[in-house]
């Protein structure tokens, strides 16, 4: 039970660090079941074909009726959109470097092909980005784990999520403490001129968390380890929570279906 608790806990300021705190239905429900909810949204979002723009704007309505119901401030989703910056770039250079029939948009001739491609693939993209938001600010770390564990993840695979999720933090604080002893013995703060010495902090890091996990290793055998690591505890998921997660690629798949019928 002990390592089953170590496993599990980890730092809020680490692997919980994008977790945002309420009292919401959406916190409330099982990892495992907002993990397959998650996954089955996303295939309808995926399968939904470049015709059916009317079921992305409902797509983009749920999305945000889910972001109410479960009280996450909207500065904190629109900020951690940022991270979708690359699929955004790529999307706006697709008119111009595709081929095929060109139109003109704001006075610039543009692939029409490559308009329908970059606006479909930033629709899919935002929507996956947003439901991913809403997933990682609703659920701790310790649960993510239990649902994959009650998924049927390979025990191998669920043991190395753990690890490195709880040693997360320790990495960070070892970069950080670098930078400071950086910029304390006179290292300039400005990216360009410190690239080298980032470059040298995150090797020296990389080398001090592979030596830190052979201890682990070493210590964990040495108290008796041989085989899997202890099964992670969760409860039950109810049929409620289960039609409760279900709402929402349920209501996407209907709005797809009306979609493509209309």
């Amino acid at each position: 039970m002990a390592a089953t608790h170590a496993i599990g806990a980890v730092p809020a300021r680490g692997a919980d660090a994008l977790l945002v705190r309420r009292a919401s239905v959406v916190h409330r429900l099982p990892a495992q079941a907002k993990l397959v909810a998650l996954l089955a949204f996303v295939v309808v979002v995926v399968a939904t074909p470049a015709s059916a723009w009317p079921a992305f704007v409902a797509y983009a309505g749920l999305l945000a009726a889910v972001v109410v119901i479960a009280r996450l401030p909207l500065a904190t989703v629109a900020r951690r959109m940022l991270v979708e910056t690359p699929f955004v770039v790529f999307a706006l250079l697709m008119p111009f470097v595709a081929s095929g029939p060109q139109v003109d948009v704001l006075g610039l001739s543009v692939s029409r092909s490559g308009l329908v491609g970059g606006a479909l693939l930033l629709a899919k993209a935002t929507l996956g980005v947003v439901a991913a938001i809403v997933l990682a600010a609703t659920t701790e770390s310790r649960d993510m784990l239990v649902g994959l564990e009650k998924l049927r993840l390979p025990t191998v695979l669920v043991s190395i999520i753990a690890f490195a999720v709880r040693y997360l933090a320790i990495a960070s604080d070892d970069l950080e403490r670098a930078r400071i002893a950086r910029l304390a013995r006179g290292g300039s703060g400005r990216r360009a001129s410190a690239l080298k010495a980032v470059a040298g902090t995150a090797g020296s890091t990389f080398v001090r968390t592979y030596e830190r996990g052979e201890r682990v290793h070493r210590a964990m055998l040495a108290r008796g380890l041989d085989g899997p690591m202890p099964v992670l505890s969760g409860r039950t998921t109810t049929a409620t929570e289960w039609r409760t997660a279900f709402a929402l690629p349920v209501a996407a798949l209907v709005a797809l279906v009306v979609a493509v019928l209309a």
